[in-house]
């Protein structure tokens, strides 16, 4: 019994005591050809394992030695500490286990909170880019009239207020009302003002969920917008329609058109806007022939 304590004090003398490893020491000191360790349905043999003689440890766990069975009761006595100190210590590591998963699960949740809150602050600046930035472009170009047209005067403060709307609307996430109607409505809604601007849209054209809806009619009026600031004066062509394979529309003006260097704020709000639906853009313009924006969404987003 002096070796077997010996043996197994060594063992947990580890502060990680292995089953296989408390199999050993404990065959060792009892001179067997075999020992094996039975914990919670597991087998941890050591030699020639332990078919011989058997005796119970505590509930799901018991010793077998093989061939001595000397003094086997009090061994199995000597262990039932052990093997609480062995279910302890995997209690412990599956904890801890579980506490790196809650952390890398915290961790991941703080990820993805961030990319949701810059995916948020994004679309508050397309929508204040797109939406406001519309209202006011167009209420400045009324007060540029307005310095040889006194008449125009009386409109501006409804365009004050549409602005504001716009503002008001934006910083509190919700979508235009209009859009609650439909794409048509909404359109119709906001481009009636402009004088400069035909809408023509198909009789039967459907409605589209509201991611779809709301791309298409931010990129109208990104389009509208532009056309006014670069384009003043033009004749501007608003067109939707609808195909078997997906929702068509543009944005046609009749200005001075552009040389394309490349891609400037507006055509990213655009693209991005689009590929957020599963769309595209295409924008064609050339020195003297005016300026179309074109947008595709296939039917199946």
């Amino acid at each position: 019994m002096d070796a077997v304590l010996a043996a197994v004090a060594t063992v947990v003398g580890e502060r990680d005591p292995r089953p296989e490893a408390v199999a050993e020491a404990v065959g060792l000191a009892l001179g067997a050809e075999g020992c094996e360790l039975r914990l919670d349905g597991a087998r941890y043999a050591w030699g020639a394992g332990g078919s011989g003689f058997r005796a119970v440890i505590c509930p799901g766990a018991e010793l077998r030695v093989r061939p001595s069975r000397a003094r086997l009761g009090a061994v199995a006595a000597v262990l039932a500490p052990v093997v609480d100190l062995i279910r302890l210590t995997r209690s412990v590591d599956d904890l801890r286990g579980r506490g790196h998963e809650a952390t890398a699960d915290l961790a991941d949740g703080r990820w993805r909170a961030a990319a949701e809150m810059d995916t948020e602050r994004r679309r508050i600046e397309r929508d204040l880019h797109d939406g406001a930035q519309h209202h006011l472009v167009a209420l400045r170009m009324a007060v540029a009239v307005a310095e040889h047209d006194p008449a125009v005067i009386s409109t501006l403060s409804g365009r004050l207020d549409a602005a504001q709307e716009s503002l008001v609307r934006t910083a509190a996430g919700i979508l235009p009302p209009a859009l609650a109607k439909g794409l048509v409505a909404a359109l119709g809604a906001e481009l009636a003002p402009h004088t400069d601007v035909r809408l023509e849209v198909a009789a039967d054209l459907p409605r589209y969920p509201a991611p779809v809806e709301t791309a298409v009619y931010f990129v109208c009026l990104e389009a509208v917008n532009n056309a006014h600031k670069h384009a003043v004066g033009a004749a501007i062509d608003v067109r939707v329609h609808t195909t078997t394979d997906g929702l068509h529309f543009s944005v046609r003006d009749d200005g001075p058109g552009f040389e394309a260097v490349g891609s400037g704020t507006g055509l990213v709000n655009l693209t991005t806007r689009l590929t957020d639906v599963g769309g595209t853009v295409r924008v064609d313009s050339a020195l003297g022939n005016g300026t179309t924006v074109e947008g595709f969404i296939p039917a199946s987003s």
